[in-house]
């Protein structure tokens, strides 16, 4: 081959390089902005442009994927690209990955599922302070259940002696007598322990008393 005819060659190369940089460069900025933007699925669509076109992958993308679908309501597939995220070796990456994860199963209800990712986002990023205000909330509202559904279980049948207390404490409320309503069950309980059958509503009692006096 002749330095002319290399030459040649050369530039017929190069510039079919250049040209792809070019359009992946456009394609990553498509996508950054319809994310900056709030359009979702438009997020969605240009970042699939990256993966199936360009065959580009990075846990980063994989994070804005999760992201544009969770936002877009299309949840399954944001757990998707979460677990996805969950392998790489950015362990802030993978602690907002478990984070999302956990919020997508939390909003589902399968709560025990969610504090399990939160608290392998704080295993990942103990500086995670979302993971941690998220798993200490929903610790906490579960332990608090179950001691809820513990009481219902073990609430004794009013008497009807507490009902009459409870219905005399109804009258008191019902004038904003809110002070002389928990009164009236506070030494009904004395009397009858079948009136914790209403500690609930004695306990609410207590808290708008206690908002009055301040």
């Amino acid at each position: 081959m002749s330095w002319s005819n290399w030459i040649l060659t050369v530039f017929l190369i190069i510039p079919s390089s250049w040209t792809r940089v070019s359009r992946l460069n456009t394609a990553i900025e498509t996508a950054e902005r319809s994310y900056a933007e709030a359009k979702y699925e438009e997020s969605v669509a240009n970042h699939l442009v990256l993966v199936n076109d360009f065959e580009y992958k990075s846990p980063e993308l994989s994070f804005d994927l999760g992201l544009s679908h969770q936002y877009s309501e299309k949840l399954e597939e944001a757990q998707t690209w979460y677990d996805q995220v969950t392998q790489s070796p950015n362990k802030t990456l993978v602690s907002f990955a478990f984070n999302q994860g956990g919020v997508i199963l939390g909003n589902k209800k399968e709560y025990e599922a969610a504090l399990s990712k939160f608290q392998s986002a704080l295993i990942k990023d103990p500086t995670n302070e979302q993971a941690r205000h998220n798993y200490e909330m929903l610790a906490r509202w579960l332990q608090r259940d179950e001691e809820r559904k513990n009481q219902e279980q073990n609430k004794p049948e009013p008497s009807e002696f507490a009902k009459r207390k409870k219905a005399e404490a109804d009258r008191l409320v019902e004038q904003f007598r809110f002070k002389d309503a928990l009164t009236i069950m506070q030494e009904a309980l004395t009397q009858d322990e079948t009136v914790a059958a209403y500690q609930d509503f004695i306990t609410t009692l207590q808290e708008v008393v206690e908002i009055d006096e301040k």
